[in-house]
């Protein structure tokens, strides 16, 4: 089984000799199933002809977007057609064999093709088996369909995300993708280190909506608690324009306010009772933070950044993804990472944090549709002319070099 298959984990790779399949699609399961292979475990990326939809959304490279080059790094490639009964059944024989199997499909698909935990477990007593959905596989909104920007909505994060401009806005970015897939990994971690006193799997359901929710922390106690309107956390933290650019500031306590006001020659405003403490001047932010905007449109970032951390205030020049790539901390601590993909070309993306090594700079970069079919089949055990007619049928596919 499974299950007994003896790793060997080093802090390098911990996850070295696991077998992973991963058939999700998107940014949450896949970028779930890319940090396992971060972490040593051999990550199988079962995908039907048509390939990833996540190798379309967006520019084309190649055979990639930037989607599906970042968060299928580190993977092999299987192309099954799972319209097709030799694929499906190629699927559950991989999956007798499997530690860990991903899927993303709307909930009760994978039972249907007879790939759900049940049945499979039977067989692989010691399969850890995650499910990702948007709504989660149980309640009244479960045969939903979810996606990045639904799961932002329905959390409450588009809420308390109101700009300027008084609209309430999607983080820009895929975060609750991103999100789910940290979550998600987190569960297959903790549910193989039980594994290997009780010795068997489980079934895990991770879904966008619940883990977009939990990045809330506070906020569904605050609203609660404050009466359904909360007040601003620590005005008059936020974003300022300055002279040739953007910059974040940011107060955790009383004394950095005095010492905000000292650095920006504004002393009056720190003894004006209507901005004695937080609670005040959130109440009196329309009167404080016009103030503070006007003060800092005077100078460029640079000199305000002097003056602010002289004074040690939390403050940060506000970059755009190039700029934090070329930024002098970036390059001196190697926070990011580049692989260079046939088709695409180098690309470049942050570094997962915690690990013990390098060797993420070291993960084959992201492969096309049924690139390594043939090579996955033949260490199943399945014979050369059994993958031939495979292969012919139609029910396997492999790229063509």
């Amino acid at each position: 089984m499974a299950g007994e298959r003896k790793l060997t984990p080093t802090h390098e790779a911990p996850y070295r000799g696991l077998k992973v399949l991963d058939f999700g699609q998107g940014i949450a399961s896949p970028y779930c199933a890319m940090l396992l292979g971060v972490y040593g475990a051999d990550v199988i990326k079962v995908e039907p002809p048509e390939g990833d939809w996540s190798r379309y959304l967006g520019t084309t490279y190649g055979n990639h977007t930037t989607l599906s080059a970042v968060y299928n790094r580190g993977k092999r490639s299987l192309c099954l057609d799972m319209k097709h009964k030799d694929g499906i059944a190629v699927a559950q024989r991989l999956a007798r064999e499997a530690d860990v199997l991903i899927e993303g499909f709307r909930p009760g698909v994978a039972e249907r093709l007879g790939l759900g935990y049940e049945s499979l477990s039977r067989d692989n007593p010691g399969l850890v088996y995650l499910s990702v959905s948007g709504f989660g596989q149980s309640g009244p909104y479960s045969k939903r369909p979810g996606s990045d920007s639904v799961a932002q909505a329905f959390s409450g994060l588009v809420s308390v995300n109101v700009g300027t401009d008084g609209v309430p806005h999607r983080v820009g970015t895929t975060i609750s993708d991103v999100v789910t897939g940290v979550y998600a990994f987190q569960a297959i971690a903790t549910t193989l280190f039980a594994r290997a006193t009780v010795g068997t799997g489980r079934w895990i359901d991770v879904n966008l909506c619940q883990s977009t929710s939990a990045l809330l922390g506070h906020k569904v106690a605050e609203f609660i608690l404050e009466g359904g309107a909360p007040r601003a956390l620590n005005v008059p933290a936020g974003t300022y324009q300055t002279r040739d650019g953007w910059m974040m500031v940011t107060l955790v306590n009383e004394p950095q306010y005095k010492r905000l006001c000292g650095a920006i020659d504004r002393e009056d405003l720190a003894i004006d009772p209507r901005f004695a403490d937080f609670a005040r001047r959130a109440d009196a932010a329309d009167t404080l933070i016009p103030q503070l905007r006007e003060v800092f449109l005077t100078e460029a970032t640079d000199a305000w950044l002097t003056r602010l951390h002289a004074a040690d205030i939390i403050a940060e020049r506000i970059l755009n993804p190039g700029e934090w790539l070329r930024n002098a901390h970036v390059e001196a601590t190697a926070a990011s990472v580049r692989q260079d993909t046939p088709g695409v070309g180098a690309v470049y993306s942050p570094r997962t944090p915690g690990i013990a090594s390098r060797s993420e700079d070291h993960l084959c970069p992201a492969p096309d549709v049924g690139q390594d079919s043939r090579a996955v089949l033949t260490e199943a055990g399945l014979g050369s002319a059994e993958i031939d007619g495979l292969l012919l049928s139609g029910a396997v596919r492999q790229a063509k070099r």
